[in-house]
């Protein structure tokens, strides 16, 4: 073999990222592939409670379909066949869309369970068979910012109708006024509540953890339903008059209840997520972006440009926002200039 040949067989281990010496070694064993079945267990046991909760419909469906299979042998073509059939056996319902949240929904909790896979070794970001199927294009939210007015007829009738008007307004309020998601609201406790400086921590989705200020008015209701039904230190803050704690099935109760008596509530689907909206929605046209940003936790690098990471705004100036919105002062507000 010549020089030639010799810095062509250099040039190309270099390109391969591989070492003389590595050529020279013995191969590393292979670690034995399992089936999906088998990993999918394996995976659902070892990531978050959340994340489970949204995957775990969705793997299942996979394991019906391919749980004897190794899991390296479905190609992107039949995930994508498999997103497809999920879609067109989704379940219509008022606010579907066509099954394409479902597809959605397949698609990425198989990256989640093969991204697993390559972390373990068990193969190789390029043969990774879900990250080459793109996800369906997500149509745009029918989600938006009540009025003032049907805002009232919403807290209106959760207060004069129910098992437990005192718990369902409550519970919009708290929406209201700090933006939160179901999750937040259901997981905060005793120990989460500020009280001096009217503060409450949300632990939202992606273990996110914030303040957010209230109103005192809030702090009060939610110290006295804390109190009076029975929630201590850590346990849950939200309880039915029994002591048991809140589930997500009274959101479920509440807006059907609500649809039932205003009409355009059933018709539009609104969600407590369009509280969400709406707050942020006022914060952001009185206030300006950065300052809805912070209100709603955003902290992330994809949820806007770089610009943010110079006019992030403090917790005062959401406290401040919060005050104009409720027309209650806020311990933390910035004083008027």
């Amino acid at each position: 073999m010549n020089d030639a040949h010799l810095e062509a067989a250099r040039l190309l281990l270099s390109r391969l990222g591989i070492t003389p010496e590595e050529l020279l070694g013995a191969p590393a064993p292979q670690l034995p592939m399992p089936t999906i079945g088998e990993y999918i267990t394996r995976v659902a046991a070892s990531v978050p409670d959340g994340t489970r909760r949204v995957y775990e419909t969705y793997w299942r469906r996979v394991a019906e379909v391919w749980g004897h299979r190794r899991i390296d042998e479905p190609t992107p073509l039949e995930i994508q066949h498999l997103a497809e059939r999920i879609k067109a056996q989704a379940v219509v319902r008022r606010n579907a869309r066509s099954g394409r949240t479902a597809s959605e929904h397949l698609i990425a909790s198989l990256r989640c369970l093969y991204r697993h896979a390559v972390i373990d070794g068990l193969m190789s970001e390029s043969d990774n068979p879900a990250i080459r199927v793109p996800k369906p294009r997500r149509l745009a939210s029918t989600r938006r910012a009540l009025p003032d007015a049907r805002l009232a007829e919403i807290n209106h009738v959760a207060g004069s109708t129910g098992n437990d008007p005192e718990l369902d307004t409550t519970l919009l309020r708290l929406h209201t006024e700090t933006a939160c998601r179901r999750g937040g609201a259901l997981a905060l406790a005793p120990d989460d509540l500020d009280i001096e400086q009217c503060l409450v921590l949300l632990h939202e989705k992606g273990e996110t953890v914030r303040w957010q200020p209230v109103s005192p008015t809030l702090m009060q209701q939610l110290v006295t339903l804390g109190e009076q039904r029975g929630s201590t230190r850590r346990e849950q803050l939200l309880r039915y008059r029994n002591g048991r704690p809140l589930t997500a099935r009274r959101y479920d109760y509440l807006w059907q209840r609500l649809g039932k008596h205003l009409p355009w509530v059933a018709t539009q689907q609104v969600t407590t997520h369009w509280l969400r909206h709406t707050t942020l929605t006022w914060v952001e046209r009185n206030f300006g972006y950065a300052v809805a940003r912070a209100y709603a936790g955003h902290t992330g690098k994809n949820d806007a440009g770089t610009t943010t990471t110079y006019v992030r705004a403090d917790l005062q100036e959401v406290a401040t926002a919060l005050a104009a919105l409720t027309g209650e002062p806020h311990p933390l507000a910035l004083a008027p200039t």
